[in-house]
């Protein structure tokens, strides 16, 4: 079944068609206007982005650290017991 381009306008009216033009007209005024807006929002957001990966790579760094002196702990802790008995 080929879709037709009378299907795709053939609900659309009067109304559908004036405001796509209409649409057509201001989409070049409006996209620079948002752009300008849009860019420190953007940039403000990767920011923000970026800092909260620094920090949370930096704890898990120390997680992990924390994680590795649990384990040496627990291991020596282990080879006490084991010559112990």
């Amino acid at each position: 079944m080929a879709i037709k381009i009378e299907d795709l306008f053939e609900d659309v009216g009067t109304p559908g068609i004036v405001t796509g033009i209409g649409a057509l007209v201001i989409a070049p005024l409006l996209i620079p206007a948002v752009a300008k807006v849009g860019k420190p929002i953007a940039k403000t957001a990767l920011k923000s982005g970026i800092t909260l990966y620094q920090k949370a790579k930096g704890a898990l760094v120390e997680a992990g650290e924390v994680f590795e002196d649990l384990v040496a702990e627990a291991q020596t802790e282990l080879s006490q017991e084991e010559t112990e008995t």
